[in-house]
Order: C-alpha cells, then sequence, then structure tokens
C-alpha cells in the first residue's frame, strides 16, 4: 500500500503551505508553495534567519527611492518574503504564492501596485525569475477581486485568498484567476486552542471545481486551512491542495487504503448568481449563510493584518 501522501498526489496537485525551505527539500517535490504573513513571521522568527531579515532591511533602504510609496519597514517585509520564495522557487515545479499587504483589502489601487512590485522585486533579487513563477495571493473582497481582474488582464497569476462563498468563487472565475483558495476552516483553527469550525467549507471546493467545469473557466480551485489528514484526503481529485508540514508528515507516514473523496459522493449543487455587480455581490455575500462566510473573512484578513504589524515591528529592529 502506497502512503496517503503519494495517494494525493495520484489525485491531485499538492503544494506546500510553507517558507521552511527544509520542507520542500524533503516531502517534494511539490507543484506551487504557497504562504502568507502569518506564515512569514513564524518563519523569519526562527533561529538562523537573522541574516535573511538584516538584508532585507538594508536592501528596503537601498530601494526605497524606487517604492516612494511604501514605508520602508513595509518594503523591507515584502523583500523579506520575496527572499524566502526565492530559496524556495528552485524545489518546486510551478509558482511562488505571496499574499499582498492585507491592510489592501479594500483597495484596488494599492493591490495591483503592490502585486507589480512583488513581481518586480522577484526580478530584480533573482535571476531569471518570469513572472510565471510567481502567484500573487489577494483577499476575496469586491476590491481584491477587481483588482484581480486587473492584474489578470495584464498576465500576472492570481489567487483569490480568504474565500468563504460561492459568490467570491463566481466573481474570482470572471476575473480570470487562476486560482481560487476556499478556506476549508476560518483561520482560528490554527491560533486558538481547541477552536473547531462548525461549518467547514469542504463542499465549497467541490461546487466550485464542478461549477468551473461546467461553465469552461480555467480557474484552479486550491484548498487551504486543512487541519487534518483526513480533511485533506476528502478533498482528493481537487485541482490543487495545499497543505502545512505537520499534516504532510503524517501523510508521508501513514499508509492505508484508498480513503473517501468528497469529489466521489454527492454534494448538493449551491445557488450560483448570474452577473454580479458591486452592491448585488455586497448583498449577496451578507445574505449567503446569514453572514458567516462574510464575518469569517473579516477575521482572516484581520488575523493576517496583525500578522502584518508584526513583520513590520520585526525588521524595524533592524533598520
Amino acid at each position: 500500500m502506497s502512503t496517503l501522501l503519494e495517494q494525493l498526489r495520484q489525485a491531485s496537485l499538492v503544494d506546500c503551505d510553507t517558507l521552511d525551505i527544509s520542507v520542500a527539500r524533503s516531502l517534494g517535490p511539490f507543484q506551487d508553495c504557497t504562504s502568507n504573513q502569518a506564515i512569514a513571521y513564524l518563519e523569519l522568527i526562527k533561529p538562523g534567519h537573522e541574516d535573511v531579515i538584516r538584508q532585507s532591511a538594508k536592501l528596503a533602504k537601498e530601494l526605497h527611492r524606487s517604492y516612494p510609496e511604501l514605508a520602508i519597514p513595509e518594503l523591507a517585509v515584502e523583500i523579506a518574503m520575496v527572499q524566502l520564495g526565492l530559496e524556495i522557487l528552485p524545489h518546486i515545479r510551478g509558482c511562488m504564492h505571496i499574499q499582498t499587504n492585507p491592510f489592501y483589502a479594500y483597495d484596488s489601487d494599492a493591490t495591483i501596485t503592490a502585486a507589480q512590485r512583488i513581481v518586480a522585486l522577484f526580478q530584480q533579487l533573482g535571476s531569471n525569475v518570469g513572472k510565471d513563477r510567481i502567484c500573487i495571493k489577494i483577499p476575496s473582497t469586491w476590491e481584491g477581486l477587481q483588482a484581480c481582474g486587473v492584474l489578470s488582464e495584464k498576465g500576472f497569476n492570481t489567487l483569490a485568498t480568504t474565500l468563504f462563498t460561492i459568490e467570491q468563487a463566481v466573481v474570482a472565475a470572471k476575473m480570470g484567476c487562476t486560482y481560487i483558495a476556499p478556506y476549508v476552516n476560518e483561520l482560528a483553527v490554527h491560533f486558538e486552542p481547541g477552536f473547531v469550525d462548525q461549518f467547514p467549507g469542504g463542499d465549497l471546493c467541490v461546487q466550485a471545481q464542478r461549477l468551473f467545469r461546467k461553465h469552461g473557466y480555467t480557474t484552479k480551485v486550491l484548498p487551504a486551512s486543512l487541519v487534518s489528514i483526513e480533511s485533506c484526503m476528502s478533498l482528493s481529485g481537487v485541482d490543487h491542495i495545499t497543505i502545512a508540514p505537520g499534516i504532510l508528515q503524517q501523510l508521508n507516514k501513514t499508509v492505508e487504503s484508498k480513503c473517501a473523496s468528497a469529489f466521489e459522493g454527492e454534494v448538493p449543487e449551491i445557488d450560483t448568481p448570474g452577473i454580479m455587480d458591486e452592491k448585488q455581490f455586497r448583498i449577496l455575500l451578507t445574505r449567503r449563510d446569514s453572514g458567516r462566510g462574510e464575518i469569517k473573512q473579516v477575521k482572516a484578513i484581520n488575523v493576517f493584518a496583525d500578522f502584518q504589524t508584526k513583520l513590520e515591528d520585526l525588521v524595524q529592529g533592524y533598520l
């Protein structure tokens, strides 16, 4: 019998949800590598990353003239995330995913500028890094999704993150996003001991993927925020799946017969809206499940904003 990780790789493209290069080396090969402000902070505070922070602070001061719209600590954070991403890129087949500053979640223009800047930093600090190897993660607010549309037209890979409803999925597909990342569990499961999401979003992953294929959308479904090997295996057959190091290790050590997947079972279809303008999107998001997804998204953006602040405080000590 094969390990669960091997089984999952036969059915879906597996990504690593970490900026720890040792994971990419030891448990790969992975297709993509995903990250966010929380992952970046928890990686940078590990022993041995002082040089990355110090170099990022130095480069931020040197490059600030090219990016005057940013405070130096914010630029240093982006540079640090890019540097960690550059280390991992040779060990994956596809894209390195970097998330824009969550404080831009309701600002399309700032998000577009940030995405272009992140790609430019990859190309400036790396060698021969094409923008096809980079994916920009953007919160699935109305403003964020509009930014995804502009960036997609310009040839950038985008991922609509903090996504909890079919409305967000539909708009993301219409905006030409490369991926959507439905959060199977809200972020509190990772930061509040004992917290359990009473309304996990596994069915949304199935519903969105079937909808995209039915209507010919090229957007791929990439579930995130998974908490167990069982939840991962239940999504076997999804386009992509991103998994944290601890669960990857469990999957790699577990040998079992084939597990059942939600993609092989009956999942109820969900009402899907047609053309949506901003007002319609906002009210549908508010009305879906009495606003449960909207509340989860606000909480997620807050978590990432808190970690953005922690990252800026961290690099400030090296400026």
